[in-house]
C-alpha cells in the first residue's frame, strides 16, 4: 500500500469570488426543503356493489370502489365497518341450500357501473444544486496547475421560476450567495476534508433539498519541498459533475490516495494491458479434459491419476492457457468503465477464483468466473438495490418486486432469485464447445462487478456499525478494499469479529496490517486469498 506524508497546515478557507464575501446566512441552519406538488384529473370507473344478506336480501352495506372484480377486505373494513367486515369473513360460504333464506352469511351484488373523475396528486420537480470545479489545469497526475475554484450551480426546473440565492455551511462557517451560482476559491484543508452543506431558494417558495458535499484539498503552496504551488481536490458528493469518483469513494466518504492507486485498484488505458500470461494448473486442466489441448505427446493424457495435470500436460496446455485467461479482457475492461469497479481488480479476483473457468469449481456451491455462492447472491440482491430492481423482474415478473426491496419479498421469493443468479453466472453447459456457455460466461463479468459493489456497500455499514463514523475516517482507501474481499470471500461474520476487536484494541487499529492477524482460525484463510487479489505495500 502508497504511503504518505500529507504536510497539511490549513482548514479550507472559502472566498467568493468575482462578487463581495458570502453573507452570513439568514435562514435556519436546515432548508424547509422543496413543497412541491399539484393535482391532475383523471377519468375512472366507479363499481357499486352491494353486501346483502341470504337471510332477507336486505343490503348491509353499499359502497364504490375503483378497481375491477369483487371488493377486496380493506373495501368492506373501511366502508362497512370492522364488526360486519368480521361478520363477512366467518359466515360467507357458498349457498348449498334450495331455500336460499335459509343460508347465512352474505353475499355480493353488482348494482351498476358510472363515469366519474378523480384528482391524483402529483410531485412536481425540486430545485437542484450541482457542484463543479474551475480553473484547473490538471497535469499528468491530476494536480491542478492553476488555482481551483469550487462551483455550486442551481437548477430550477420549473418555467416561470428563478433561483434566487445559494445558501448553506461550510464546516461552521455559513454562507449565502445572491443568484444561482456560488464560487469559492480553495485552499487546504484538513487530511479529512471538510463538508459543505448547501441548499438553493426558489421564487417558487420553497427550497432544493439539502445537499451535502465532502471536499478535501492538497495544496503544495506552503510545502517546503516542492517550488511549485499545486492543488489536488477531491469531492465526494452525488451532486459532484466531474471527473467520476472512485469506486465506492462516495459510500465509504474515502479519499483515495492523491499520489495515485496501487496496480490492483487500477483501470488501464487499453484492454490489451490487462493481459498476463501465468501458467494456471486448474485451468488446463480443464482445457485438457474438454478436449482443447493436443495431448497425443503425453503419454498420460496430460493428467495425473488424482486428475491433476502432468507435467507434460502443462508444458501441451500453456498456448491454449496463456489465449484463455485473456479472453476477458475486453469484457472486464468494458464493465470496468460502466461500474468504476477497477479493471485490475477483477482480472485478479478471477484468476484467484477461477482461472477464467467459468463453470462449477471442482463439484463445490462455487460458480463462475468469480466463484457466486447462494449467500454471496443475498448480499448481491440485499446490498445493490439498483442490480436488484433490474434483476428481480426476469425473474419475479414487474408486480412482484414493484416497491418492495429484496428484504421485504417472501422467502420462497428470495430463495428463487438467489438460485437464479447462482444459476446465471454458471456457464457449465454440457452440450456446448468444451463444456462452456460463452454467452452465459460474458455476462456474468457484470454480474460479479456488482456483486463487488454490493460487497463494498455492506462493508462500509460494518465499519460504521463497530465504529460509529464513516468507514473512510477509521480505515483508507487501499485497506477498504481489501475489507471488501475479504467480506466477498469469507463473509460478514468474518469481517465483522476481526473489526470489532481491532477497533476495541485502538480507534486507530483498523489497517490491514492488524486487522488480517486478529481473524479467527476458521476465517485465516482469507489472509492469503486477499493478499494475492491485493498485494500488500506500494
Amino acid at each position: 500500500m502508497k504511503k504518505r506524508a500529507l504536510q497539511i497546515l490549513f482548514l479550507l478557507i472559502i472566498f467568493f469570488v468575482g462578487l463581495a464575501l458570502p453573507a452570513p446566512v439568514r435562514a435556519a441552519d436546515s432548508p424547509p426543503g422543496p413543497d412541491r406538488f399539484t393535482s391532475v384529473m383523471v377519468d375512472i370507473t366507479l363499481h357499486q356493489w352491494w353486501l346483502s344478506a341470504w337471510k332477507d336480501n336486505e343490503v348491509s352495506c353499499s359502497l364504490w370502489v375503483e378497481h375491477a372484480g369483487l371488493p377486496t377486505d380493506d373495501d368492506v373494513v373501511i366502508h362497512c365497518g370492522q364488526e360486519l367486515y368480521q361478520q363477512w369473513k366467518d359466515q360467507s360460504k357458498p349457498c348449498g341450500e334450495e331455500d336460499i333464506n335459509l343460508c347465512k352469511g352474505y353475499y355480493w351484488l353488482h348494482v351498476r357501473d358510472k363515469a366519474a373523475q378523480k384528482e391524483i396528486p402529483l410531485a412536481l420537480p425540486e430545485a437542484k444544486v450541482w457542484v463543479s470545479l474551475e480553473n484547473c489545469e490538471p497535469d499528468s497526475g491530476g494536480w491542478c496547475t492553476l488555482p481551483p475554484r469550487l462551483i455550486l450551480t442551481a437548477e430550477e426546473p420549473l418555467p416561470n421560476y428563478a433561483i434566487t440565492r445559494i445558501e448553506g455551511v461550510a464546516g461552521t462557517d455559513k454562507f449565502q450567495c445572491e443568484g444561482a451560482h456560488c464560487k469559492f476559491q480553495l485552499n487546504a484543508t484538513r487530511p479529512e476534508g471538510i463538508t459543505l452543506q448547501f441548499w438553493a431558494v426558489s421564487t417558487y417558495g420553497d427550497t432544493s433539498p439539502l445537499f451535502e458535499a465532502n471536499v478535501r484539498v492538497i495544496s503544495t503552496e506552503h510545502d517546503d519541498n516542492s517550488i511549485l504551488s499545486r492543488w489536488y481536490v477531491d469531492v465526494l458528493s452525488a451532486q459532484w459533475t466531474g471527473k467520476p469518483n472512485a469506486s465506492c469513494s462516495q459510500s465509504w466518504q474515502s479519499f483515495p490516495p492523491p499520489d495515485g492507486l496501487p496496480l490492483w485498484l487500477t483501470t488501464p488505458e487499453a484492454s490489451e494491458q490487462l493481459a498476463s500470461n501465468l501458467p494456471y494448473a486448474y485451468l488446463a486442466g480443464n482445457l485438457i479434459s474438454q478436449g482443447a489441448v493436443d495431448v497425443e505427446a503425453c503419454v498420460d493424457g496430460g493428467l495425473a491419476q488424482d486428475g491433476s495435470v502432468s507435467e507434460c500436460g502443462t508444458l501441451a496446455a500453456r498456448p491454449a492457457v496463456a489465449e484463455w485467461q485473456n479472453r476477458f479482457d475486453t469484457l472486464i475492461f468494458d464493465v470496468a468503465q460502466q461500474t468504476e469497479v477497477p479493471a485490475q481488480l477483477l482480472k485478479n479476483l478471477f484468476s484467484r477464483e477461477s482461472q477464467f473457468w467459468p463453470g462449477v469449481f471442482r463439484e463445490s456451491e462455487d460458480v463462475g468466473l468469480g466463484q457466486l455462492t447462494e449467500d454471496g447472491a443475498d448480499t448481491t440482491l440485499l446490498w445493490n438495490p439498483s442490480f436488484y430492481k433490474q434483476f428481480c423482474p426476469l425473474i419475479l415478473g414487474e408486480d412482484a418486486c414493484a416497491g418492495a426491496g429484496y428484504a421485504k419479498l417472501k422467502a420462497d421469493q428470495q430463495a428463487l432469485l438467489r438460485g437464479a443468479l447462482v444459476r446465471s453466472v454458471d456457464a457449465t453447459c454440457e452440450n456446448c464447445p468444451l463444456g462452456i456457455d460463452l454467452t452465459r460466461a460474458d455476462f456474468s463479468v457484470s454480474v460479479f462487478a456488482r456483486t463487488l459493489l454490493a460487497s463494498c456497500e455492506q462493508t462500509g455499514r460494518i465499519l460504521q456499525n463497530v465504529t460509529g463514523k464513516p468507514a473512510g475516517q477509521v480505515a483508507s482507501y487501499e485497506d477498504l478494499w481489501r475489507f471488501t474481499l475479504v467480506n466477498y470471500n469469507a463473509g460478514p461474520g468474518c469481517l465483522g469479529d476481526a473489526v470489532q476487536v481491532a477497533a476495541a484494541a485502538s480507534p486507530d487499529a483498523l489497517t490491514w496490517g492488524n486487522v488480517s492477524g486478529i481473524f479467527s482460525p476458521t476465517c485465516q484463510g482469507t489472509v492469503p486469498y486477499v493478499e494475492a487479489i491485493a498485494p500488500p505495500g506500494p
